[in-house]
């Protein structure tokens, strides 16, 4: 199972042995075993006794609390911290050291234009036969020559965040055109989303963050200790960094959702000024979510073990 989404309100959510029990308006709606349990996301107002989250905690499962409608990050449960502290310190160090730091941002940055420059060109063909195509090679030469540009003679965190930006730009100036102009995607938009693009983007890019955070945390390292994101007080900054190569990936998951009719405008629904995913789509949404982002999990895995490895450099123990 994995991964277990709580996204009704009114639940009554009680311990039965090994599994979880569900009631509503005190009958019993269900059950779910906890042992194959890592994640469990909860979004709306629900009841939960402690002691689920005790066992959950006792077998390693992390709890991501959300907001109803508009599934806005809350809160974060995990079991006990590794107990790998010289790793953490080791981290701490590697942060401060310029050199590790700008060679893993580089990495980073260079992961996520690769990306940028793979789904574009696959876009661009299937552009062609609607006369579109001329937006995606000009964006994709920008990226090129900008990843070119990255990889000779970029020399410090600044100008690698000018050349991100840059890139940035470019990426989403075809990517808004990927989209029929009905769902009103002109331009990246947060906090809150002001079309259907941006509430599917805005709720992939926070599931993905906190995949991270959960690896980032199982293997020990600290979240919040990045080293191309600088520290910002309450942010998991590690988690930032990891997830960049990863966004494009996402993007074009969104993409395919809208391009094959598995998601339209009347999935969504406005409130105040904010577009957000309807209680009964997010149902559809979250099977197909989990079958996405199998295969993305093992890539965070990996990544997360690497940076372990690196920032250690062959002492301590390294999660397996």
């Amino acid at each position: 199972m994995g991964t277990l989404y709580i996204d009704r309100k009114g639940y009554h959510i009680k311990l039965d042995g090994e599994s979880i029990a569900f009631y509503l308006e005190g009958k019993r709606e269900g059950v779910v075993p906890i042992r194959p349990l890592n994640r469990v996301i909860i979004a709306g107002n629900n009841t939960i006794e402690t002691s689920v989250l005790n066992k959950l905690a006792d077998n390693g499962s992390s709890v991501i609390f959300l907001s109803g409608r508009g599934l806005q990050y809350r809160g974060f449960l995990t079991g006990r911290i590794h107990n790998n502290g010289l790793l953490r310190v080791k981290q701490y160090k590697k942060s401060l050291d310029k050199d590790f730091s700008l060679m893993i941002s580089k990495e980073l940055v260079m992961g996520k234009t690769e990306k940028q420059l793979t789904f574009l060109g696959d876009a661009a063909v299937i552009m062609e036969a609607e006369g579109r195509k001329a937006a995606f090679c000009n964006a994709f030469g920008i990226i090129e020559n900008i990843a070119d540009a990255i990889a000779a003679r970029c020399d410090s965190q600044e100008s690698l965040r000018g050349f991100e930006g840059a890139a940035s730009n470019a990426y989403f100036s075809a990517l808004t055109s990927l989209f029929p102009e009905p769902l009103g995607f002109k331009t990246r938009t947060r906090r809150p989303p002001r079309d259907p693009v941006n509430a599917m983007l805005s709720l992939c890019y926070t599931l993905l963050h906190y995949e991270a955070v959960r690896e980032i945390q199982v293997a020990g390292l600290d979240p919040t200790i990045g080293f191309y994101h600088c520290f910002d007080y309450g942010r998991e900054s590690l988690a930032c960094d990891l997830i960049e190569p990863f966004r494009p990936a996402a993007d074009r998951f969104v993409w395919e959702l809208f391009k094959e009719g598995k998601c339209s405008s009347a999935d969504f629904v406005k409130e105040n000024e904010g577009v957000y995913l309807k209680k009964d789509s997010r149902k559809e949404f979250y099977p197909v979510y989990e079958t996405w982002i199998g295969p993305v999990r093992k890539e965070i895995v990996t990544m997360v073990k690497d940076i372990s490895r690196r920032v250690i450099g062959g002492e301590g123990i390294i999660p397996a």
